[in-house]
C-alpha cells in the first residue's frame, strides 16, 4: 500500500493529521470513516524470530496483539507492557506496521510480554470510547492475575506485580488516563508499576513554550485532533488532554514515569511542563524526563536511527529497573 511506502519520507504529525481530518471532516456527512481510514488497520505481520504472537479479541470490537519472547519461561514471568498506539484517537492500529514492528522491538530489547491495544476510534466512536475501551483491555488483563484467566499466556508467563503501559502520541494519553483511573479505580491482582510517555498528545487552550507559539498552522491541527474526535463535546482544557490544569494529578496510580520527549515535537514543551507538574504537585513517585533530537514520534519513521534505539534503550532499562 502507498501509504507503507510514503510513510518515512513524511512528517508523521502533517502526515497523520491530513488524513485523519480528511477522515473526520466525511463523517458528518456520510456517516462512515472513509475507506482509507478503515484499510490503513489492516496490515499482515512481519516475521518475528524473536517472539511469539497471537491476535486476542477482548470485549465490545476491542481486540489486541500479544507478543511473548520465544526464551519466556513459567518459572521466571516476565513483565507485561500494555501499549496504546498512536494516530490521534482517529488513525493506524494496532496491526499498523510501524506500530506492530516498534512493540515487537521493545519484546526483543527489554525480555518483556507485550499487548498491543486496538481501540475503537473517531469519529465514529468518538472520545471517551477510547479511553473506555482501553480500560476494558486493562480489566481484562487484570482477569488473569490470579492464573485462571482465558489467555494462558498471560496466565503463564505474566507477573502481575510488574504491569506498566505505554503509547506514543495520543496513544501516550491514553496510557496516562489509564493510569489515573487505576488511581480511583482499583483492580484487583493488578499492580502498575509505571507508565513510559513517548512524545505524549498533552494539550490545552493557551499556547505554551517557544513551539505552540510560533507554530499556528500545527496548533490548529492539534485543536482539531481533540474537537473533532470528541465532537466538540470536550474543550481543550479537559484535564484527560490537559494534566496541567488536573486537581487530582497527584492520585496518579503508579510509582514511576519516565517522560519521552523531542526536540522539534510541538507537543515537546507540554511532555517537559508535565514532567516538572509531577515534581512539584505532590505525587510520590518518581518521574524522569529524557529529550532527543527529532520530530513526533520519529522513531516510528526510523526505528533504526540512533537515537530511536537510545528511546527503546531507556524504556527497556525503565521497565527493569527494580
Amino acid at each position: 500500500m502507498s501509504i507503507f511506502l510514503s510513510f518515512s519520507h513524511i512528517n508523521y504529525q502533517r502526515q497523520m493529521t491530513y488524513k485523519i481530518l480528511a477522515c473526520l471532516f466525511l463523517y458528518p456527512l456520510f456517516a462512515v470513516v472513509s475507506s482509507e481510514c478503515e484499510t490503513l488497520k489492516i496490515a499482515p505481520p512481519f516475521p518475528k524470530p524473536e517472539a511469539n504472537y497471537k491476535d486476542v479479541e477482548i470485549a465490545n470490537g476491542v481486540c489486541a496483539r500479544l507478543y511473548v519472547p520465544k526464551s519466556a519461561n513459567p518459572n521466571q514471568k516476565l513483565p507485561l507492557v500494555v501499549y496504546f498506539h498512536g494516530g490521534g484517537f482517529g488513525m493506524y492500529s494496532a496491526f499498523f506496521p510501524p506500530h506492530d514492528t516498534y512493540v515487537y522491538s521493545l519484546v526483543k530489547k527489554a525480555n518483556v510480554a507485550a499487548l498491543s491495544v486496538d481501540y475503537r476510534q473517531g469519529p465514529k466512536n468518538p472520545l471517551p470510547i477510547p479511553y473506555d475501551d482501553s480500560w476494558e483491555a486493562i480489566k481484562w488483563v487484570a482477569s488473569h492475575s490470579a492464573g485462571h484467566g482465558h489467555e494462558e499466556w498471560l496466565n503463564n508467563y505474566v507477573d502481575f506485580k510488574r504491569i506498566f503501559y505505554s503509547g506514543d502520541s495520543a496513544g501516550a494519553n491514553i496510557a496516562y488516563n489509564m493510569v489515573m483511573r487505576a488511581g480511583s479505580e482499583k483492580l484487583d491482582g493488578l499492580n502498575v508499576n509505571g507508565i513510559a510517555l513517548i512524545h505524549p498528545y498533552f494539550w490545552g487552550s493557551k499556547p505554551i513554550g517557544t513551539h505552540e507559539s510560533s507554530d499556528a498552522t500545527s496548533r490548529l491541527e492539534a485543536d482539531n485532533i481533540w474537537l473533532i474526535n470528541s465532537r466538540n463535546a470536550f474543550g481543550l482544557d479537559d484535564p484527560r488532554l490537559n494534566p496541567l490544569v488536573d486537581p487530582k494529578l497527584s492520585t496518579l496510580g503508579c510509582s514511576k514515569v519516565l517522560v519521552l520527549i523531542a526536540e522539534q515535537d510541538i507537543y515537546r514543551d507540554r511532555g517537559f511542563y508535565y514532567y516538572e507538574a509531577l515534581r512539584t504537585n505532590g505525587w510520590k513517585g518518581n518521574v524522569e524526563i529524557m529529550e532527543t533530537p527529532g520530530t513526533h514520534v520519529f522513531q516510528l519513521n526510523f526505528p533504526d536511527s540512533k537515537y530511536a534505539q537510545e528511546m527503546l534503550e531507556r524504556i527497556s532499562s525503565f521497565v527493569n529497573k527494580p
